[in-house]
């Protein structure tokens, strides 16, 4: 069998790449070879996109699956598909090292963490390991110990691809694998998604478990995909959170009513990202969306509540301590300085963080009752280049900014999903829908609605 021109697609979604194995018109064996010479073209992104590939794994993984389907055995619906697994998830007889050289000396897992047991229940075939912040710990994606994966737009530039799920991001946009693993503490699977023109979701974080994932702030800390479309990311998050799926085949925005909030999120929005947000606002209202702004000062209230530190530092120095007190020298100074502000933090301040954060969401819950969900820029500026972050003070900047609107949904506790709404070729500019916690369907059942109306597809 040979691989098809829609399996190989950048537009293949998950749902046409499982016509196209059950018709027999791709194996997979074909599916994971093309995945792999996209992995090894040394004029790719493949050896920094991937810490580490498991060719015979995946391959092995293949071969069972396409001798089942030839038998005709019945199989999940996105059996033999290649999906990649961010380095801060363990994957049974490999070690996870979350992006550090610190971790590099750890024991193979035993096990499977659950996430990716559930991936691989459901037939998908692990290809291999992706590159991240380490310890997820930035919004920008950018990795010293293993080079940092460039953005697909305008590679010759030398744009970042957003993180802290970097690597995944353009796994997924490179046709290196046709989903990706991610995780979102402050919008790891949304700012890489918005970067690269993907999907990406961050669900209610109680439905998937955090075991066998390197913990950054379990408090924050959600697991979600990263994929090409909004039916990939709910019939992904289905599998990982095991439940039924959304149904989104006639979803309509006609009796939508989303916030458009005006506090803190749609601030310092370049030229390019105000103008993109501005086009999809309009082509939602003429397509029967009712959109309507209002203050939301809780919103305005998180500078002042993080001042001094956020659960995310207080948490991971929590963690972190142990191993900072015998190898900082290897961290990623970065990484290292953000950690580390949780050293100057008390039981008290996390307490009242904890009390800031209960307050915040019963403020917040309370203002969008009447709505199907909110509106903002996943990011408020389109991907800066890398060389535009060599000073700290710039990189401490811009990495706050990327992560401002996406961190509002974490400490929510919400869900929230990225679409791109930008032309093929364009800067690519993220829209996000979020909601309240536990209104996942609901969510998924907007966004599919709205990626019909200000998705471009090229």
């Amino acid at each position: 069998m040979t691989i098809t021109a829609a399996a190989r697609s950048p537009a293949a979604t998950l749902a046409s790449l499982s016509s196209e194995l059950a018709a027999g018109r791709c194996s997979s064996r074909a599916l994971v070879e093309a995945c792999l010479a996209r992995i090894d073209d040394g004029a790719g992104e493949g050896r920094r996109a991937f810490l580490q590939v498991d060719r015979d794994g995946a391959r092995a993984q293949a071969d069972a699956v396409d001798a089942l389907r030839m038998r005709g055995t019945a199989l999940p619906a996105y059996a033999g598909i290649p999906i990649s697994i961010k380095d801060l998830f363990d994957i049974a007889g490999q070690v996870t090292r979350a992006g550090s050289i610190v971790l590099s000396g750890r024991a193979p897992a035993a096990a499977d963490a659950p996430s990716v047991a559930r991936l691989r229940r459901a037939g998908l075939v692990l290809i291999g390991r992706t590159n991240m912040t380490e310890f997820a710990f930035s919004g920008l994606g950018l990795n010293p110990h293993y080079g940092t994966p460039l953005n697909p737009w305008q590679r010759e530039h030398g744009h970042i691809p957003g993180g802290s799920s970097c690597g995944a991001a353009v796994s997924v946009a490179d046709d290196m694998a046709h989903a990706a693993l991610g995780t979102d503490t402050g919008g790891s699977c949304r700012i890489p998604a918005a970067f690269t023109g993907l999907v990406g979701y961050k669900p209610t974080a109680r439905r998937v478990p955090l075991l066998g994932a390197v913990p950054l702030s379990p408090s924050l800390d959600s697991i979600g995909p990263i994929a090409r479309s909004v039916h990939c990311c709910a019939q992904l998050d289905a599998l990982l959170a095991d439940e039924r799926a959304a149904q989104l085949r006639d979803a309509s925005l006609a009796n939508m009513h989303f916030a458009l909030p005006r506090t803190l999120v749609l601030e310092d929005m370049d030229r390019r990202v105000a103008a993109e947000f501005e086009r999809a606002l309009a082509r939602l209202s003429t397509a029967g969306a009712r959109i309507t702004e209002i203050d939301v000062p809780e919103f305005s209230e998180l500078p002042v509540i993080h001042a001094h530190g956020t659960i995310a530092t207080a948490e991971s120095f929590a963690w972190h301590r142990p191993l900072l007190a015998t190898r900082a020298a290897d961290y990623d100074p970065r990484v290292r300085a953000r950690i580390q502000i949780g050293a100057t933090q008390s039981a008290a301040d996390y307490i009242t963080l904890l009390g800031a954060r209960k307050s915040f969401i019963a403020g917040v819950e309370r203002r969008l009752a009447e709505f199907d969900a909110f509106l903002m820029p996943t990011v408020p500026v389109v991907p800066p280049r890398l060389a535009e972050l060599l000073a700290d003070d710039a990189y401490v900047r811009i990495n706050s900014l990327v992560l401002r609107n996406s961190t509002v949904v974490n400490f929510l506790d919400g869900c929230a999903i990225s679409i791109p709404i930008h032309d093929t070729g364009e800067p690519p500019v993220g829209l996000t829908l979020a909601c309240c916690a536990n209104l996942d369907q609901r969510l998924f059942l907007c966004a599919a609605a709205a990626e019909a109306v200000v998705t471009q597809r090229g």
